[in-house]
């Protein structure tokens, strides 16, 4: 039955892109990381608006007049409350992801986002500023999800030599995300008191396409085989992604990272840490996804109209300003997907912070002579935009690419559970911390981050190996030396007796229901 399934050919079409898998990247994407771009930006614009709700609501309602402290620091608890969500959210990955598999988590979790809608669209009719925090915390579950569940979709349906490319997708609709927010933040648009909570709920929209299509398209090859042991829907998940060429390589791979794995069932996350065979890559992606947060890229994107204002835009123009920064994250983006696959993974995360360093430097320069020098003022704007350009091309998404590659299958979901729990507590930090930490330090603040950005490019020059066009087993076996694990521990297993499949790869003795006849 299943020889029927096999796909004769030329091995060479397995690394075209072919439409399905452009589909599933965009569709994947569209109703889960542009969602997670949006809802960074949207609070930014109508920001005075949510606060004057917040007063005249606390004030009806209690009797009491709050004061410009406690109104910013409500309105800091409704821009880092999706961070919260977004952290609980990725602690959730790991038992999501191994019962329902990576397209069903991604379907399943975007009821939540149906449910924080709501609850932000009719706030203001209820006059219940607790229901936008409440939204806004769902919606962040959401994105906690979906931030480490699309990569790995992705990354485990990809050809290795289109990982790169389908990887970026996400943080393509990321940058998406944020300009489609700047953009109808505008005045002229819904940027109006009275079009906040619908600026606030409009991601129901892209959630509702992802539902009734995504549904449509296969499982994860490797989940369905790996995990589930399921030949047949493995084949046929390949034959609907790949459409030519033999995937006969591809089964070949997957069964010799299954044969490696002492067991089947996914590690917990204080298994991955007590791992010592993955103990660098570990360490590599907690640098990597805590220093593409701390690298003050939350800061713009949450607080741009105020950075603006600091640094002399007049306000009529700042909403332009920003509106023109969205556009240049998405060029930088579409720029990095497509030159990954060329260039590496290194190159950009190394390129990218080390621009990102400066541009933080310059900024803290720019602000401390402005007053003296008028054109610092723009030089401040230009080291905005740079951090931003920096970020799209390469930190935005390598780190949440290389999560999935440095690990394998049983190794995976703990591991985007560990990244995902470290990058939502550092946005929650900045996005909390970083009104008051201008306050105190000025425009040195800056001088913080650009440390943290030079650091991460340090560490990934030195440690951090190129992953591209490498199949999983030989990534871990590329830090098998650093880790002092003998490669023979990274690909064998004797607990696996393994039978022929009718020529077709081989299957493992606890898969034998599975076999063809």
């Amino acid at each position: 039955m299943a020889e029927e399934l096999l796909v004769e050919g030329d091995a060479k079409g397995n690394g075209q892109l072919t439409r399905s898998l452009l589909a599933v990247a965009f569709l994947s994407s569209f109703g889960s990381s542009m969602l997670y771009g949006y809802n960074l930006a949207v609070v930014n614009s109508p920001a005075q608006y949510i606060k004057a709700f917040y007063n005249a609501s606390i004030t009806e309602t209690h009797h009491w007049t709050p004061d410009e402290k406690f109104l910013t620091i409500l309105y800091s608890l409704t821009v880092s409350v999706f961070a919260i969500g977004g952290m609980v959210g990725a602690l959730l990955v790991a038992k999501l992801v191994t019962r329902y598999g990576r397209r069903g988590t991604v379907v399943r979790s975007s009821m939540l986002v149906f449910i924080g809608g709501a609850l932000m669209a009719f706030s203001r009719g209820c006059g219940s500023p607790a229901m936008v925090i409440i939204g806004r915390f769902i919606t962040g579950v959401h994105s906690g999800i979906s931030l480490s569940v699309v990569p790995m979709y992705l990354g485990e349906i990809a050809p290795k030599t289109l990982r790169g490319f389908l990887g970026l997708i996400p943080s393509i609709h990321i940058c998406l995300g944020v300009f489609i927010a700047q953009v109808l933040g505008l005045h002229e648009l819904l940027g109006k008191e009275e079009n906040w909570p619908l600026l606030l709920s409009l991601g129901m929209f892209p959630a509702t396409v992802q539902v009734m299509l995504l549904p449509w398209f296969p499982e994860s090859p490797r989940y369905l085989l790996i995990d589930k042991g399921n030949v047949h829907a493995t084949i046929a998940a390949l034959k609907w992604y790949r459409t030519k060429g033999n995937i006969q390589a591809e089964i070949d791979e997957m069964q010799e990272e299954q044969r490696s794995l002492s067991s089947v069932q996914s590690v917990s996350v204080w298994g991955l840490i007590r791992d010592r065979c993955v103990r660098w890559q570990v360490i590599s992606i907690i640098v990597v996804n805590v220093g593409m947060q701390l690298s003050g890229i939350d800061a713009i994107w949450y607080y741009t109209n105020e950075i603006f204002k600091n640094a002399g835009i007049p306000e009529p123009h700042i909403q332009y300003t920003t509106v023109g920064t969205g556009a240049i994250e998405v060029i930088s983006g579409v720029l990095g997907c497509f030159t990954i696959d060329r260039l590496g993974r290194k190159p950009l995360m190394i390129g990218g912070f080390l621009f990102m360093g400066i541009c933080c430097a310059g900024i803290t320069v720019s602000v401390l002579f402005q007053a003296e020098l008028w054109f610092m003022r723009y030089i401040s704007v230009g080291c905005v935009v740079g951090i931003i350009a920096g970020f799209c091309i390469g930190p935005a998404g390598v780190p949440f690419l290389i999560t999935a590659e440095l690990f394998k299958q049983s190794h995976r979901p703990a591991a985007y559970t560990v990244a995902g729990c470290l990058n939502w507590l550092s946005n929650f930090t900045i996005g909390f911390v970083f009104p008051f930490l201008e306050l105190a330090t000025g425009p040195y603040c800056y001088l913080i981050f650009c440390v943290i950005c030079l650091g991460v490019a340090i560490y990934t020059i030195f440690i951090i190996p190129e992953t591209k066009n490498k199949t999983f087993m030989e990534i871990s076996q590329m830090f098998a030396s650093r880790n002092n694990v003998l490669e023979e521990e990274l690909t064998s297993n004797g607990h696996l007796k393994m039978a022929m499949m009718n020529g077709y790869g081989t299957l493992s003795q606890y898969d034998e229901k599975y076999e063809i006849e």
